[in-house]
């Protein structure tokens, strides 16, 4: 199993309508890194959910539960999306604030790709930021 963060921007897409919806597909990604991020994942593989733009936090678990395929708003045909379930929510918020704070995640793709709304998240981050988040995943 491979992690992951993405970000949304809770005007558009939050947390509580992750979770009212279930499941739902991860569209609109037009960066290339980023959509290739989402072509690396697979069935299972788990993803922070983070609130960008104004909370900068992240606020829940998601997990693929549909591979990479056509985002058919994509009208360039070069983009794709992945499907994603709400798993469960963070007990602490963990802000980019705490993590920028952390020397153990000086590295974190998020710290470093700053604009990057896929990024990958190695295991040891992973369990660094489930433990800062009060979490067991």
């Amino acid at each position: 199993m491979a992690y992951w963060l993405m970000k949304s921007e809770p005007g558009a897409w939050s947390w509580d309508d992750q979770v009212k919806k279930g499941v739902e597909h991860w569209n609109g990604v037009r960066n290339y890194q980023a959509n290739n991020n989402m072509k690396a994942m697979k069935m299972g593989d788990r993803a922070f959910f983070y609130h960008s733009v104004d909370e900068k936090s992240i606020v829940g678990v998601v997990e693929v539960v549909r591979e990479h395929y056509p985002d058919p708003s994509d009208e360039s045909g070069r983009f794709g999306m992945v499907d994603v379930k709400a798993l469960m929510p963070v007990k602490t918020p963990v802000t980019l604030a705490e993590i920028k704070g952390d020397e153990r995640l000086a590295d974190l793709a998020l710290v470093r790709q700053s604009r990057l709304s896929v990024v990958p998240v190695s295991d040891k981050h992973w369990k660094i930021i489930s433990a800062m988040a009060g979490i067991k995943v």
